[in-house]
C-alpha cells in the first residue's frame, strides 16, 4: 500500500512540476508579447509609405557588402586552423592505432572543403566579385 501511495505521489509531483513549467513559459511569452514595441513602431510608420524601409534596407545592404572581404579572409583562416588541428588529430590517432582514422581524415577534409566553398560563395551571394 505504501508503494502505491509513493508511486501516485511521485506521478502527481511530476505532473505538477510539468504544469508549473508550462505556466512559467506561458507567462514569459505573454510578458514578451505585451512589452513588444513593434505595435507602436508600426503606428508611427503607418503614414510614411515604404520609402523609409526601402532606404534603410539599401543602406544595410551597402554596409554589409563592406564586411564580405573580411569574412572571406576569416573563412580561409578558419580552414587553415581546422586543417592544422585536424592533421595533428589524425597524426595522434594514427600513432595510437585507433580505428577511426579514416573518419577523422574525412571529417577534416570535409570541414576544410566546406569553409573554402563558403568563402568562395559568399561574395557571389551578395553579388560582388566574379
Amino acid at each position: 500500500m505504501k508503494k502505491i501511495i509513493s508511486n501516485a505521489y511521485s506521478k502527481a509531483k511530476a505532473k505538477l512540476s510539468n504544469l508549473c513549467q508550462r505556466a512559467v513559459i506561458m507567462a514569459i511569452a505573454a510578458i514578451c508579447l505585451l512589452l513588444n514595441p513593434m505595435g507602436a513602431l508600426a503606428q508611427t510608420l503607418a503614414g510614411t509609405g515604404y520609402d523609409a524601409g526601402t532606404s534603410a534596407l539599401e543602406e544595410v545592404a551597402t554596409e554589409l557588402v563592406k564586411y564580405v572581404p573580411y569574412v572571406v579572409n576569416l573563412c580561409y583562416a578558419l580552414a587553415g586552423i581546422v586543417a592544422i588541428v585536424g592533421a595533428i588529430s589524425v597524426y595522434i590517432a594514427m600513432n595510437n592505432e585507433e580505428q577511426d582514422v579514416k573518419k577523422k581524415i574525412m571529417m577534416t577534409v570535409g570541414a576544410c572543403i566546406f569553409l573554402i566553398a563558403a568563402a568562395n560563395a559568399l561574395p557571389l551571394f551578395f553579388g560582388i566579385g566574379g
